[in-house]
């Protein structure tokens, strides 16, 4: 996709008075995070079931990204149900793996009950090594066990050919720092790792001559596309990372988890400004030859839970823990459809300027 030249939006979306028992129509935005990306399963899990719910485009990042490409091929190959079986398919399959692997929380952290790996051997030496070597070093072979895993769940074959909905997996373009948005018809197992690819673990990812790290730096995940792409003007965000914590980080530890939230938010606030002013304006009237689309924004998060949970966390694929963030998703989602259902297509159910700006 190239982000130089955008398609204007898309036609407006079901009007306020709409029958209220009619499917709603939304697009969906999956931040990544991780391990942490087990909580947006759960909210994908319990919209799901929401027969009155349809997707339209979903938008993605990183572990988000995953989810995308897991949930899509999920629907084409089985329907709603299908999606949910997919996705719970992929992280088992993640947790089977890591089970095998050295990344274990240790019998301390099973005791404090953080989740973290702050007291594993291996996560320790991981930590230490990757602040002295760079991939190319650490890991030349470039073996990444996650592609793996993702070429036995998805036959992207079929994903390109079948996909129900409009897919959007962001990554950055190493050279020109840009946002690299690909496609249906571009989507490939490489493309998601290119989504997925954190630099100071894994060599970028190449394609077509262009190198890529996680999208999450330019994109976490890029609202642009389902602006001008999508007919539906209903945007759910599933927040992964949280915006805002009340206390000021002092350990070492604490201040680069923030530095990491801070980054990996930093492109969707942008975003949500630009929406806020033109909402603004059409609002007031000064946009009212309809070239601008007025979009709705609605937010899944469960912000309480993730200031809880520390960075390590992210590498940690334990079962227990990945239902543990799968349950808080779905919790969430199920809260936001008894709330705000019916607001749909009608209006956002967030003050985006007192959460965003």
């Amino acid at each position: 996709m190239d982000t130089q030249t955008p398609e204007r939006p898309a036609a407006r979306g079901r009007k306020a008075g709409a029958d209220d028992t009619s499917v709603r129509t939304v697009n969906l935005a999956l931040q990544g995070g991780g391990a942490h990306g087990a909580f947006a399963w759960g909210v994908l899990d319990r919209l799901l079931e929401e027969e009155r719910l349809a997707f339209e485009g979903v938008s993605a990042t990183s572990a988000g990204a995953m989810n995308a490409v897991v949930l899509a091929y999920g629907l084409a190959e089985g329907s709603r149900e299908g999606a949910r079986q997919a996705l719970t398919g992929f992280w088992r399959r993640i947790s089977h793996a890591a089970a095998m692997g050295p990344l274990q929380p240790s019998v301390v952290d099973r005791a404090l009950h953080n989740h973290a790996l702050d007291y594993s051997p291996a996560f320790v030496m991981l930590d230490f090594m990757s602040r002295l070597l760079s991939p190319y070093q650490l890991n030349p072979a470039n073996y990444n066990p996650l592609q793996r895993l993702l070429e036995q769940a998805v036959d992207f074959e079929q994903l390109r050919r079948k996909a129900p909905v409009k897919l959007f997996l962001s990554a950055t373009n190493v050279r020109t720092g840009k946002v690299k948005v690909f496609t249906n018809e571009e989507i490939t197992a490489d493309a998601v790792m290119a989504s997925a690819c954190l630099p100071f673990m894994f060599q970028a990812v190449e394609i077509d001559g262009e190198a890529y790290w996680d999208g999450g730096y330019m994109g976490n995940p890029a609202i642009f596309p389902l602006i001008y792409h999508c007919a539906s003007p209903d945007v759910v965000i599933v927040h992964i990372n949280p915006i805002e914590r009340p206390e000021i980080p002092r350990s070492a530890t604490e201040i680069m988890n923030r530095i990491s939230e801070l980054s990996f938010n930093s492109s969707l606030m942008r975003e949500m400004r630009a929406i806020a002013f033109v909402t603004r304006l059409i609002d007031e009237g000064a946009l009212a030859d309809g070239t601008l689309k007025r979009m709705n924004v609605h937010a899944i998060a469960a912000d309480e839970v993730m200031r809880g949970l520390s960075v390590m966390s992210k590498l940690n694929a334990d079962w227990e823990f990945l239902t543990h963030l799968r349950d808080d998703g779905r919790a969430a989602a199920d809260a936001w459809l008894a709330r705000h259902f019916d607001r749909i297509g009608i209006d956002s159910t967030i003050d985006i300027p007192a959460r965003y700006l």
